[in-house]
């Protein structure tokens, strides 16, 4: 199985590990550009197609229950979501809108595109994005276009397989490798895919790890 291990050293894991054990708070959202918070810490965005279990995937890594609210409602984050990790201040997760909701009116959905894209073009703060892909279903055309986005945005970002557990190891297997084939067609993709559950906390430790190692601190 792929997994994320550069500078993985056991020091920045135990850091990694004691820093999000310790206070995350929701800061604010941001429903246009000017809500942004001040650019006083670096940024880790999570975006991903709606019901790809994004909130699952923050509060696991977060060790908490409901930082951000999980809903079976697609498209229920409509805003920039920021939470502050560490005190003080260390860095700061960005839960991005959900995209490929078809249901969601064409207005709603270009203000989401609109306040995504000016975020990732103008938002210096940036270190790196975390694209969400659902291992039932791999990389899907909303995938690509979101990605696309972040390769003209010039924000690197990595691919991360979200609900392992959901699928048998085979064809666990062959979403990877395809996963990361499709990661060598962009300019700004990590080439090593991540791969967690969020119920079984499977990669977690790991990415927590990456996180840290991606904001520089």
């Amino acid at each position: 199985m792929s997994q994320d291990h550069e500078a993985q050293s056991p020091a920045l894991a135990e850091r990694a590990r004691k820093l999000f054990a310790g206070p995350i708070a929701f800061l604010k959202s941001a429903p246009a550009l000017e809500f942004l918070p001040d650019p006083d810490a670096p940024e880790i965005a999570f975006c991903g197609r709606s019901n790809v279990g994004k909130s699952s995937l923050l509060n696991a890594l977060t060790g908490r229950k409901a930082i951000a609210r999980t809903s079976v409602t697609p498209g229920r984050t409509q805003e920039l979501n920021f939470f502050d990790v560490g005190d003080p201040l260390v860095m700061r997760l960005v839960d991005m809108p959900g995209y490929g909701y078809a249901k969601a009116p064409v207005k709603v959905v270009e203000k989401w595109r609109r306040l995504v894209r000016d975020y990732l073009r103008g938002r210096v703060e940036l270190k790196r994005a975390l694209v969400l892909i659902d291992s039932r279903h791999g990389v899907k055309p909303v995938d690509i276009e979101m990605m696309k986005m972040l390769d003209e945005a010039a924000v690197s970002y990595r691919l991360v397989l979200t609900k392992a557990d959901k699928i048998k190891a085979s064809d666990l297997a062959a979403v990877i490798a395809a996963t990361e084939a499709e990661a060598r067609k962009h300019s700004a993709a990590y080439p090593v895919v991540s791969v967690t559950s969020s119920e079984l906390k499977m990669g977690i430790d790991d990415l927590r790890t990456a996180v840290l190692g991606d904001a520089g601190v």
